[in-house]
């Protein structure tokens, strides 16, 4: 039999964890403690194989108390201290990995339970991860050390230490949320595989390696350190401190509403959330209705499939029911609102569209008989538009006889086909008056017939190069979808409209949705996706790139210029729209293409296959190209719906 081998080491974490009592388990623990972060440790592989995997108990279980209870925030604190003004003793070995470990093991322990942070704050966690934060180390330090400063500062007892620093940390949590996709970029993204730190790839794979993966890492890396930081800003923006002011800049607010969580961190609210933060403040409100591309920025996303679309509703509803920022944003909200009237419920929340028409029409008398005046006519329009459909159409219908709806009923279907008919026979604009008619004469419970006249005119509206009508008319459609996304025609329609717009976020968020809606009602292991929606995707993705100004700026600086490609530039549109022809023979030809359409098989891997040639291409190498060849397949199917 093979003996037994026997450790030598008199403080030996691994060992201390092997003891069968656990009270001697404990205080052997809580010895290593002490001991690791001592320079007479002389084995500082040690360190590394201790702090891996203390790192890896965390993630597991950051509720277990008995770490923190037996002084493991000491002993991170000292480790990020020496690592900081020891350089020698940081870059033996690999000591390097120690800072990153350490604040990242403070901030999982100290994620959901406040008295865990009470014990790390009386540790003296704070200012080394206040070093970290000042970029004393690196990028990947400044990670972890606002994602622990940030959960310190979300509890009650323990925000107070961390505002000591509260000016400093608000300044370096702008920087940080404004700048960081241009440092990883510069620091590791754009650099060659060669010059990369070690220790970044490293931590990023786990030790798995590999370009492709160390590329996705760090931008999801890089994206977290963005929502971290606005997340950390967030617990300051509550409680409206002295330092408020800085927070609402003005030129920070207009770089702030653009920020996203991007796919890699779509349950973060990221931009959105420190505007509604603000918003929840009187002081916060009137920064936030002073910028107009702010409040564009917000109401785009109250009209998208974004995650976070209740709390941009939630940001303009405030903003509209505070008698001091309402008229300053009304003009531009009460256009986008009255899409969303008839929404019903939205990520559990229940009444939407009850609570924004309450909202708008608040003063409405005052508007319509009184002496207040909109500085906007089409505002004034919009409200108008609401009060009929909600108020103005029900008492209508409720005096209407059992005949009259039925004769209603009929002349809607009688439009509807007679729109369909003005359509394929390339008179767009006469097919728009029949829907326009139809939805008229629609009663309001006839909602799925409703949704399908405002995709058709939709429709009408993008051959005619109309995408703000066509979105208006899609967000319509969704909204009286059982769920927002259960229409997946809209969803495209929308898609293509907010391409032609240049909003590519927007654009890639509905046609993700929309092939997301096609998965859920295909019952087969392989689905397939639209060959179309994968290109629109490609696109998009490549337009909202985190990286993608990062790199310009860095293209600008090292050479002087940068070259622009014309395939590359947002919001040029994907789908190149065909006229439609009157004759019969060109309809037979749509229906064959339609027939013998293309598709994408999707099976959960990361390449794309389409169906009618069998061709395996990397989502990757998608080209924009492909979408002409396409165009006259998807007319048929996509245009109207029968």
């Amino acid at each position: 039999m093979p003996q037994k081998v026997t450790c030598t080491k008199p403080y030996c974490f691994f060992c201390s964890m092997n003891e069968q009592p656990p009270s001697l388990r404990r205080a052997k623990v809580a010895q290593c403690f002490k001991e690791l972060p001592l320079s007479r440790l002389r084995d500082d592989q040690e360190h590394v194989l201790v702090l891996s995997g203390l790192f890896n108990i965390a993630i597991k279980q950051p509720d277990d108390p008995e770490f923190p209870s037996l002084g493991i925030f000491e002993c991170m604190t000292k480790l990020i201290h020496k690592g900081i003004t020891d350089k020698e003793w940081l870059l033996r070995d690999q000591n390097i990995y120690i800072p990153y470990y350490a604040a990242h093991i403070i901030g999982s322990y100290t994620m959901n339970k406040a008295h865990f942070a009470e014990k790390a704050v009386k540790s003296g966690v704070v200012l080394p991860l206040m070093e970290l934060l000042r970029g004393k180390i690196s990028w990947v330090e400044e990670r972890v050390a606002v994602r622990a400063l940030g959960h310190l500062a979300s509890h009650d007892k323990t925000f107070e230490a961390v505002a000591l620093y509260e000016v400093e940390i608000i300044e370096l949590a702008k920087n940080i949320a404004c700048n960081c996709f241009e440092v990883v970029y510069e620091k590791f993204v754009g650099l060659k595989e060669k010059k990369r730190v070690k220790y970044h790839c490293d931590l990023l794979t786990r030790g798995l390696g590999g370009f492709e993966l160390e590329n996705r890492k760090a931008e999801e890396w890089a994206s977290q350190l963005q929502c971290w930081s606005l997340y950390l800003l967030n617990c300051f923006a509550c409680r409206e401190r002295s330092s408020f002011d800085l927070i609402c800049s003005q030129d920070f607010l207009k770089i702030v509403c653009g920020m996203w969580g991007g796919l890699a961190n779509h349950t973060s609210p990221a931009g959105i959330g420190l505007i509604r933060a603000l918003c929840h403040t009187k002081k916060g409100r009137e920064s936030v209705a002073k910028l107009k591309n702010v409040i564009e920025s917000v109401c785009n996303v109250s009209r998208s499939s974004d995650d976070w679309q209740y709390a941009a509703i939630d940001s303009l509803l405030l903003l509209l029911k505070d008698p001091d920022t309402r008229y300053e944003v009304i003009d531009i909200a009460a256009l986008f609102l009255v899409d969303l009237v008839e929404l019903k419920s939205l990520n559990g929340r229940e009444r939407v569209g009850e609570a924004i028409t309450q909202t708008l029409l608040q003063d409405y008398h005052k508007v319509k008989y009184g002496n207040l005046k909109l500085k906007s006519k089409k505002a004034e329009r919009a409200l108008d538009e609401i009060w009929d459909l909600k108020v103005e159409k029900r008492k209508k219908e409720k005096l209407m006889s059992d005949e009259e709806m039925k004769e209603n009923e009929l002349s809607v279907f009688m439009l509807k086909q007679q729109g369909n008919q003005e359509f394929w026979a390339g008179y767009i604009e006469e097919g728009v008056k029949k829907y326009s008619k139809a939805l008229y004469l629609c009663p309001l419970k006839m909602r799925k017939e409703r949704i399908v006249l405002y995709s058709n005119r939709a429709q009408c509206y993008l051959m005619l190069k109309k995408p703000e009508a066509a979105i208006s008319d899609t967000t319509r459609a969704l909204a009286l979808s059982k769920t927002v996304s259960s229409h997946s025609k809209s969803l495209w329609r929308r898609s293509q409209a907010y391409d032609m717009m240049g909003l590519a976020k927007e654009s890639l968020m509905d046609a993700l949705t929309f092939i997301s809606s096609r998965m859920k009602c295909m019952h087969t292991n392989r689905v397939k996706i639209p060959y179309y929606a994968a290109v629109m995707i490609n696109k998009q993705m490549n337009a909202t790139w985190p990286f993608i100004h990062a790199k310009s700026k860095t293209c600008n600086r090292l050479k002087g210029k940068v070259a622009v490609d014309e395939k590359s530039i947002p919001g040029k549109p994907t789908i190149i729209e065909e006229k439609l022809v009157e004759k019969t023979c060109r309809r037979r030809k749509l229906e064959k293409a339609r027939r013998k359409k293309k598709e994408v098989n999707f099976t959960g891997g990361a390449g794309l296959t389409v169906a009618h040639t069998g061709t395996q291409i990397p989502a990757t190498c998608i080209k924009q190209q492909a979408a002409v060849e396409f165009i006259q397949m998807i007319q048929k199917q996509y245009l109207i719906i029968p």
